[in-house]
């Protein structure tokens, strides 16, 4: 089974450590512009061969793992040379101008639209790690237009990969990932901004940052190369969330600029409720 995995970072390297490791079969061919980051993965043995998108072709198995817009670019012309019983599957974090982009494709039943909830804050082929996608939600999207005997192929991956399957059309998709993922990211970037411009003028701010602020901050560490197209992509639900959040910011400045501490109390007493819906998440 020739799985090629376009995009050698956190992502497209952990699922090509977990699929190695699954399937004996699997032979693991590398496709990146970063050379540097292809020689690491070799040597990391998380590739067996180094390539190029002109030998896809070849392939039984094609990962997309790359920023969203340039999987936007790419996979029509990854449609365009693969064999009939390819199955090509991308991880991008939006899914609704994926699907547009290849609806019309002739070669559309290849194509599984797809995004593991898994991650960390690290890029590169150097934060691949194994069993990153077991016991995490896979969200796929408009299944019924993959050929059935393909979504047989995906789920026979998934499943190995001990991942959990969620199924969501593409726009209800992007909408619900912009509140639980996308407003988060851009949350801990604009603290960490914040505080990088206040310890400007107070050098020992960091010597007073705790576990709160390092777990809380810890999504600004991202790589931006690949979160800037997310925030173009889902440029509409993005905005709308922040809309929201915004107006719950400005509240909670008024109820502290009127001295409204019981009001406080009675927010974060409500907001308490989230540890009983995230319970069991890691």
């Amino acid at each position: 089974m020739n799985v090629f995995v376009i995009g050698i970072g956190l992502i497209g390297g952990s699922f090509a450590i977990d699929i190695k490791a699954a399937f004996d079969e699997a032979v693991i061919y590398g496709v990146d512009q970063n050379e540097t980051h292809l020689d690491q993965a070799l040597s990391l043995n998380i590739i067996d061969h180094k390539s190029t998108i002109e030998d896809i072709s070849q392939a039984d198995i094609v990962i997309v793992a790359i920023p969203v817009d340039a999987t936007v670019n790419i996979l029509p012309m990854i449609l365009d040379m693969i064999d009939e019983d390819c199955l090509v599957f991308d991880v991008g974090s939006t899914k609704q101008k994926l699907c547009v982009s290849v609806e019309q494709h002739d070669k559309r039943r290849n194509y599984l639209a797809a995004h593991p909830i898994a991650g960390t804050e690290f890029s590169g082929p150097q934060a691949a790690i194994a069993n990153l996608y077991r016991g995490k939600t896979n969200i796929i999207c408009e299944i019924e237009k993959t050929a059935f005997k393909l979504q047989e192929k995906g789920m026979e991956i998934f499943s190995r990969l001990g991942m959990r399957i969620r199924y969501m059309d593409p726009a209800s998709h992007d909408k619900h990932i912009a509140y639980v993922s996308h407003l988060s990211h851009i949350s801990s970037f604009m603290l960490g901004k914040t505080v990088i411009e206040k310890e400007k003028n107070e050098r020992d701010i960091f010597d007073m940052a705790g576990s709160g602020f390092a777990s809380t901050v810890r999504l600004a560490k991202s790589s931006p190369a690949m979160w800037t197209p997310i925030f173009k992509h889902n440029k509409e639900n993005v905005i709308e969330t922040l809309e929201e959040y915004i107006t719950n910011l400005n509240q909670f400045k008024e109820l502290i600029e009127n001295n409204d501490y019981e009001e406080i109390y009675k927010e974060m007493e409500n907001t308490n409720h989230i540890r009983t819906i995230l319970k069991g998440i890691a």
